[in-house]
């Protein structure tokens, strides 16, 4: 089953989910920030995008420039952080199998369809 984990604000994850529906393939939505995946499904999603626990944040959102930025986390502390604060997980993230990709942009979810 094709899993994607979508945020309806963004329009990457918006464009993420319409390659999803135009494919034809069978897949679940999930709301992270609705339904907050916990910390061991955050690792099993990082190891199969094969990336690090930073690579998967958005150092960008106000949660992260007020809280984090500038310290040194261990992977630990970055999983806890997204797990904590999901805006900071990037998106979308649609996982086929054991295959992952980040929709940035959202044709790269087309490379595990």
């Amino acid at each position: 089953m094709i899993t994607i984990y979508h945020n309806p604000r963004c329009k990457k994850s918006r464009e993420g989910l319409a390659i999803l529906e135009k494919s034809g393939h069978k897949f679940e939505v999930v709301k992270y920030l609705e339904e907050i995946p916990s910390k061991e499904d955050l690792k099993s999603i990082l190891d199969k995008l094969n990336i690090s626990p930073m690579n998967l944040v958005r150092t960008q959102e106000k949660i992260w420039k007020e809280n984090f930025k500038g310290k040194s986390l261990s992977d630990a502390e970055v999983i806890d952080a997204m797990h904590e604060h999901p805006k900071l997980i990037e998106r979308p993230i649609v996982i086929n199998g054991d295959k992952a990709a980040i929709g940035r942009p959202p044709e790269d979810i087309k490379g595990i369809l």
